[in-house]
């Protein structure tokens, strides 16, 4: 029979997982999805973007926490890229730091994974969902009926609030205090955008080349419900918490140098033919120029301001169970900083179930592994020293 017990079979709770195992200890995973890891699987279809190759103050940086950087600091991009070649999954790093596994998907490295872990004696119940505890008792919803376990600690790892379909239903905060928990917030998200139909033509198109409020380099994809794309996510908290949206059409031309081209005789060009000519703008950007400029202003400076700041109208972030993750969640007052539940001895927290945000591009799965296995060690050392 198992002594410990994990609630969530994502990366953060078959972390923790195994580092309850690598202790000595019997492990039981409780998912309530018929599989684990399906938000990890996911993930995959789009490279599995695993962490970032960068040093290492750059990379924390990009973390909301400043409470998780122990845990962040002992598991970083250089153990993930170990952890993942220790799972004989052969990893490269792309041109913008960002590492993947070569074969671009999940599925093997989860497979190495679990088959690893089932040799260290883990056990994983699926469709096993959890219904609180009761007294010292975690119970669970299982297809057999009733099961109640009683471990001697206990790593939850239940997930945030997007992608329900997929495990992360934020349902588990019901068994919390409000002081215990922040709100949920969409993270890495798109923005809804009334389009008007003069935009009709560009739906899908993909608009490359761009910064976004003013620093953040990027590309974006114009929907038929608005933007989104790796350059939208890497400023949707700022624009989720009430920053404007803005999009530097030609990010590779300075102020300056803009003005100069736009001053240069138009001749008989209409505006958007001399724009084509001297700034050679695509289709696309003159038609978002258009959409959110219109009537465009004749002075060459004030034209200038609008194409390197061109101010997006939208109406706010798309559901968030579409985003990829979330902000809010379990409060750091919460949690000790073994990532204990200091109202519930022996019951430990990790991943994305924490109150933490970072942007895409490998930072979201580094932060699952490495709370999982901060908050699994603890546990672990927890357990050893019971009765």
């Amino acid at each position: 029979m198992s002594d410990t017990l994990v609630i969530g079979g994502g990366p953060a709770g078959l972390m923790a997982a195994e580092m309850l195992a690598d202790a000595g200890h019997r492990v039981t995973v409780a998912d309530q999805k018929p599989s684990v890891g399906r938000k990890f699987l996911m993930a995959g279809k789009s490279g599995l973007n695993l962490t970032k190759d960068e040093p290492e103050d750059q990379f924390f940086a990009e973390f909301n926490a400043d409470w998780l950087l122990p845990a962040l600091r002992e598991f970083g991009p250089a153990e993930v890229m170990a952890w993942a070649e220790d799972l004989e999954q052969q990893i490269f790093t792309g041109s913008s730091g960002r590492v993947f596994p070569t074969v671009m998907k999940a599925s093997p490295l989860l497979r190495a994974w679990l088959t690893r872990l089932r040799a260290k004696g883990v056990v994983i119940k699926t469709q096993w969902r959890w219904q609180g505890w009761d007294g010292e008792a975690a119970v669970f919803a299982t297809p057999d009926g009733s099961a109640s376990l009683f471990p001697k600690a206990t790593v939850l790892a239940f997930g945030g609030a997007s992608w329900a379909k997929l495990g992360s239903d934020g349902v588990w905060s019901t068994h919390f205090s409000e002081d215990q928990l922040r709100p949920f917030k969409p993270a890495n998200m798109g923005f809804e955008v009334a389009w008007s139909t003069y935009m009709a033509d560009h739906m899908g198109a993909p608009l490359k080349n761009i910064a976004l409020n003013g620093t953040k380099r990027g590309e974006a994809v114009i929907s038929k419900r608005g933007l989104e794309g790796s350059g939208i996510y890497a400023v949707s908290a700022a624009v989720r918490d009430g920053a404007p949206l803005t999009i530097d059409l030609l990010p590779d031309l300075s102020f300056k140098d803009v003005v100069s081209r736009l001053s240069r005789k138009r001749g008989k060009n209409s505006l958007t033919n001399h724009l084509r000519k001297h700034l050679r703008l695509e289709h696309v950007k003159l038609a978002l120029l258009q959409e959110f400029a219109r009537p465009l202003p004749d002075d060459a400076t004030a034209l200038a301001a609008t194409i390197k700041a061109l101010p997006v109208s939208h109406n706010g972030p798309r559901p968030m169970d579409e985003a990829i993750s979330t902000a809010g969640g379990l409060a750091a007052s919460a949690l000790d900083r073994n990532l204990m539940l200091r109202d519930r001895p022996g019951v430990f927290a990790a991943g994305e179930m924490l109150d933490w945000e970072a942007p895409t591009g490998g930072y979201l799965i580094t932060g699952s592994l490495a709370t999982g296995r901060w908050a699994g060690q603890a546990a672990a050392s927890y357990a050893t020293r019971q009765p």
